[in-house]
This record gives C-alpha cells, structure tokens and sequence, in this order.
C-alpha cells in the first residue's frame, strides 16, 4: 500500500518534469487524484490498538505497565478506545479528572486564554495570575499561595518552606531540622520524595538519598507524639488517606490529634491533598472531614480538571514570606493559562456540588460492591469517591486480571500493590451509572472465578 503511494507521488513528480508550466490542469488532476489515493490509503492502514502499543513499547520508556487499552477521546465519565470502544473511566487519571473528561467549562477557559497569552515566567507580572491567587486563597483560607505545575513540584516546594520556616521562625540550627513522614506514603518520585519513600519500588537504586525525613507507622498517634517531642522536628507531611497505598483511611479523630499535636509542639502540620482534595473524598478537602486546617496545603491534579498540569501550596504569611525573591521559582508556576484554567475547574467543583454528589455516589457504591457474593473480595474502603476493593486471588486469577476482564466489559481501573483496585470515577456520575459499574464488577468477578 506505501508502495502505491509512492507510486503515485512520483507520477506527479514526472508529470511536472516532463510538462515544466504548460498543461496545468493535467497536473492538477494527477495531484487531486495522488492526494486521495494517498487519503485511502491512510484509512486502509489505520492503525489498531496493538499498532500503537508496539510504538510505545519501542520508543518509549518502560516505566509504566498499563491496561492494553488505547485511548483517543474522552467526555464526561466515558473514555473511548481507538476502535470506538466505550468504557467507564474508574481511574480519572489518579483523581486528576475529578470534574468529568474535556468539561466544556473548563475546556473553554482554556481556549480563549491560549489565544490571548500562556506564558510570561515570572520574570513579568500578567493580568490573571493574580485574580487565581485571590481567588484560591479566599476559597481555601490562607494568607498566600505559591503555584507550580506538578503535585512533586508542589510537595518539594512544601518542604523548602519547611525548612525556611524551622531555621528563621523555629530557630532549628541549619540543616538540622528533621521532618516526620509516614509508612507507605506517596508523595511524588523526585530523589528528595523517594527518600522518605517505604516501597523499594519507588527508592531502589536510586541513591544516595535525601537526609532529614524520619518515619513513622501511619494512623499511629502514639509514635507522632514520640517524634514531636524532639526540638529539631519543623513538619509533619501526611495523606490525610493514603490513596497509592491502597487507599488506607485513618481512623477518625486521627487528623484532628495530628493537628493538636503539631500546634501544641510547634510543628508544621503538612496536607498532602494532591489526590484526595478537590471534592474527591466527599468534602473539598479530605481534612474537611475532621474540621481540620493543615499549615501548608499541598494542591495539585484536579485543580486543572485533568487538563494541564497545575499544583499550588497554601499557608499564612509566617511561613510563605520566609522563601524570598530568588530562593524558588518555576518557569510555568502561575502561568495565564493554568491561571485561568484553575479558576474554571474550582468554579465547576462548587456550581455543580461534586463534593456532595462524591459523598452520596461513594455510599452507594461500597454499599453495592458489599452486597456482591464472591470469596474474591475481602473488604471494601474509602471515603466518597475514593475507593479500594482488597482482592483475594482464586484460581490463578489475581487484581489485574479482574480488571482486565472489567476492560473487556466497559469500565477501567488499575490494580495497585498487587491486590488491591482503586475506584475513583469522575465526581460527576450519577447513581444508575454508579449501579451499572457495579454490575460490571461483579459479571468481572464471576468471570474470573469460572
């Protein structure tokens, strides 16, 4: 078929050699009908799923295992593959897309900013980066926020205005000061956030690490209260749920101790809200649950409706203000166009009420999923719309090939840790879809069991 084409192509080629500016209505003929046989050609040799993932498996880096699922469009809560097939999208993005795929709102903003101005850096003041910081610090409550793009750049940002903090306000002597993280966390895949990481996956052969990050068992209140005590301790970063974890939720009045005891030993309380906050838990912020406000507020994936990447940090002037002119930056940070974008995806999260629909679309969901009989499950957690589903495995068949088999049924979610599903929709799926993705794990479930 490329044969043809070329073929072609060089017919017109000699038609021009042999007719040099005379007969140009000859040679226009010939390229009208090169140009549409190379157009049947293209639609003839269009390429299938298999086709793209041989490409990526070629020319990409293997950092990633994905479903064999190939994506080209999204909308709403459906994704479709390149065969036309539609599916639940069960992941969002790990909670990036929490206001739905290409919300028009939030795709709009995008467009009329892009046609004015993207980008200006730092180095200039613009028009628009200004009205999302007023707007996102009115929204969450704190004096100053400071915008990056990834949730590492925003975690990464959160320690150094830490460690600004622990030597100017605390009085920490220099380079002393530790701060406390949890087991099994996630925060990232930098070289300073894979040091305070627990799973060799994420920190083997990657060292030499990052000093000044102590550990402690997650949800144990005990061993917070032990570490607090030491003078040099500037921070405490937690999950307020552990979502690539396995979705862990603390036991409730956790996070309400963990901000006592920050405050009572002058330690910063840090949130980590990159993937549960934006409304995904049932309330805008997971911390919300328990009334709690962190010091620093990591934010970050949903802020941009999945549509560009877009991360902030929040706190008071006491801590934000000791980072000085020159002393951190981002060449993209606050860019116009995440300015604007930003601002669109908050306004969608609030007018149409996603937190309250995640609250009531989570219930059901773990109530339905309880009621399926099968010896493959063995608990079912999480808050709102962000939920996990511990998978025993049976006959040789583990967590991927449930969700394998829940691809070849209509709806995507990605296994972690082994065992262990992540069901986190978009927040705007209503209750029959809730029912019918239920009902496409549980014919998964039965199909895996034989």
């Amino acid at each position: 078929m490329n044969n043809l084409a070329f073929q072609a192509k060089n017919m017109l080629r000699n038609i021009k050699f042999l007719f040099p500016l005379k007969n140009q209505k000859l040679i226009s003929t010939f390229a009208g009908i090169s140009k549409n046989l190379n157009k049947n050609i293209m639609e003839s040799i269009k390429m299938t799923s298999a086709d793209y993932i041989a490409r990526e498996e070629k020319y990409g880096a293997h950092n990633y295992h994905p479903l064999p699922v190939v994506l080209e469009r999204g909308e709403g809560v459906h994704v479709w593959d390149v065969e036309g097939k539609q599916y639940y999208d069960f992941l969002s993005a790990y909670s990036a897309v929490n206001q739905g795929h290409c919300h028009p709102k939030i795709v709009e903003a995008m467009k009329e900013q892009a046609s004015i101005l993207t980008l200006t850096s730092r180095a200039f003041y613009n028009n628009t980066l200004g009205e999302f910081e007023e707007y996102v610090t009115k929204l969450f409550g704190y004096d100053k926020v400071l915008p990056m793009n990834t949730g590492a750049e925003a975690v990464e940002t959160a320690l150094k205005l830490a460690r600004k903090w622990a030597y100017k306000v605390k009085n920490i002597r220099s380079s002393d000061a530790k701060i406390v993280v949890c087991k099994n966390n996630f925060h990232g895949r930098t070289i300073t956030i894979i040091s305070m990481s627990t799973d060799p996956d994420a920190y083997r052969e990657y060292g030499p690490f990052t000093p000044g990050f102590v550990t402690i068992p997650y949800n144990d209140i005990e061993a917070l209260e032990r570490e607090l005590a030491y003078a040099d301790v500037a921070a405490f970063l937690v999950e307020p749920i552990q979502g690539e974890a396995g979705v862990f939720v603390p036991d409730d009045g956790y996070l309400k101790k963990v901000a006592q005891l920050c405050k009572s030993h002058h330690v910063l309380f840090i949130g980590d809200e990159v993937q549960t906050g934006i409304a995904r838990t049932g309330k805008m912020l997971a911390c919300d649950h328990e009334a709690v406000r962190p010091d620093i507020l990591i934010l970050g994936k949903a802020i941009s409706g999945g549509t560009m990447p877009i991360s902030c940090v929040l706190a008071d002037d006491e801590i934000m203000l000791t980072i000085k002119a020159g002393e951190h930056g981002s060449t993209f940070g606050g860019n116009p166009l995440a300015s604007k974008v930003a601002i669109a995806a908050l306004d969608v999260i609030k007018e149409e009420k996603l937190a309250d629909n995640a609250e009531a679309m989570g219930i059901i969901f773990r109530e339905e999923v309880a009621k399926i009989q099968t010896d493959m499950i063995t608990l079912v957690r999480g808050k709102g719309l962000l939920n996990a589903v511990i998978i025993k495995p049976k006959d040789g068949k583990e967590a991927w090939d449930v969700c394998v088999a829940m691809a070849e049924n209509g709806m995507l979610a990605k296994p972690t840790h082994g065992d262990i599903i992540r069901f986190a929709p978009p927040l705007i799926i209503n209750e029959q879809q809730i029912r019918e993705c239920v009902s496409i794990f549980e014919k998964s479930l039965k199909q895996c069991e034989g």
